[in-house]
């Protein structure tokens, strides 16, 4: 039994997508930190999102979508692909605890922000294998309740279906 789940692995790793197409799952470490998703559109631009936790600022909910454009041929190695990517995108932020820390201070209550980010970063597309590496670095601007500036930075990867 042990051999054919083993067998079924296999396949399923080497028969998965590339990780130019189809959607990838996994995490983001950083601000924030959570499950990182991403859908190609083409070969070239995607939709990312995740569903995370600000830890930095008192135990935040944290949801962002982003659209992304790769350039693909920017930066060449070896082996594999790594674009540089970025694009515009939204975040939402949702506080709900006894106090919580923006805009350098700790307010009381609850609260929720609405954000312009435009994330750029690096992605490393594996040759072969259903995975992916990324870094960002992500310039944001609070619009609701209050103008705010800030920068989000994660690291992460994904597997590809």
């Amino acid at each position: 039994m042990r051999t054919w789940i083993l067998i079924g692995a296999l396949y399923a790793i080497t028969s998965a997508s590339a990780q130019d197409s189809g959607f990838g799952i996994g995490l983001i470490v950083g601000e924030p930190t959570g499950i990182s998703m991403k859908g190609w559109l083409d070969g070239e631009h995607a939709i990312a999102g995740a569903l995370a936790w600000s830890l930095g600022h008192g135990g935040v909910f944290h949801l962002h979508a982003d659209y992304l454009i790769h350039k693909m041929d920017l930066i060449t190695v070896g082996k594999g692909k790594l674009p540089l990517y970025f694009g515009p995108g939204l975040r939402l932020r949702f506080w709900n605890g006894d106090r919580y820390w923006h805009k350098k201070e700790w307010h009381h209550g609850a609260t929720t922000t609405v954000a312009f980010r435009f994330p750029v970063g690096l992605n490393y597309l594996f040759d072969g294998a259903p995975v992916d590496l990324f870094f960002e670095l992500v310039p944001t601007l609070d619009l609701v309740p209050a103008t705010w500036f800030g920068v989000d930075f994660g690291i992460g990867g994904r597997y590809w279906f």
